[in-house]
């Protein structure tokens, strides 16, 4: 669902990135349902509401997907979650995307607001929590394109070493300046496994319904 004329983002495209092999979990993750909605509805349905331009990026082996928004094939195969970066800003007519992993159940609106509204500060900014840097809830620019493809063409796909390369500014949000708005951190958590998917479930269940245990 769109959100309201007056609050939607215009100046930047929120990515989809689902195009993940799922080998960890044995199964294709975008289609596991959380609650009513798969983990790929769930996803869509927070960048729908927030920005007005939504892509959805799929692995070069991807099945098509009716995703209610335009559907696009990495341009680099076999680069992971870089190459769908790379991908997103290439097709992108914003200067700045959003991206986001579609295996992350509990997107919260607020908090992709917040980094979505430091887009002028830095050419990228993320979030750094205490398991590290967190580039599947981030802001990348035009900027971010040479690098990022010569990290591709020198074969450097982890997409957090964009954030020390000497050309790009980059703001970095601590836990603290979000806990006002997700204190638990539960927009940034992802589902890789079979136990993360049950949590997941469970989480949803005690969300719904608080009297549970």
């Amino acid at each position: 669902m769109k959100g309201s004329a007056a609050d939607v983002i215009t100046d930047v495209t929120g990515i989809l990135l689902a195009g993940g092999k799922s080998r960890r979990m044995g199964r294709d993750k975008r289609f596991l349902q959380v609650g009513e909605q798969s983990l790929l509805e769930r996803s869509l349905a927070v960048l729908r509401a927030v920005f007005e331009r939504v892509l959805v990026v799929i692995a070069q082996d991807s099945p098509e997907l009716d995703a209610a928004v335009p559907v696009i094939r990495d341009l680099v195969p076999e680069c992971g979650s870089l190459g769908g970066v790379y991908t997103g800003l290439k097709q992108a007519v914003t200067p700045h995307i959003f991206v986001v992993a579609c295996d992350m159940p509990f997107l919260d609106p607020r908090a992709v607001r917040y980094v979505a509204g430091l887009k002028d500060q830095a050419d990228l900014v993320m979030a750094k929590r205490a398991s590290g840097l967190q580039p599947m809830h981030a802001i990348y620019s035009r900027r971010c394109l040479p690098v990022i493809e010569e990290m591709i063409k020198t074969h450097q796909l982890k997409i957090q070493d964009i954030v020390a390369h000497p050309s790009l500014t980059a703001r970095v949000i601590t836990e603290a300046e979000l806990s006002g708005i997700d204190p638990d951190g539960r927009s940034f958590l992802n589902i890789n496994t079979p136990s993360d998917l049950e949590a997941a479930r469970a989480l949803e269940d005690r969300s719904r319904n608080p009297r549970i245990s």
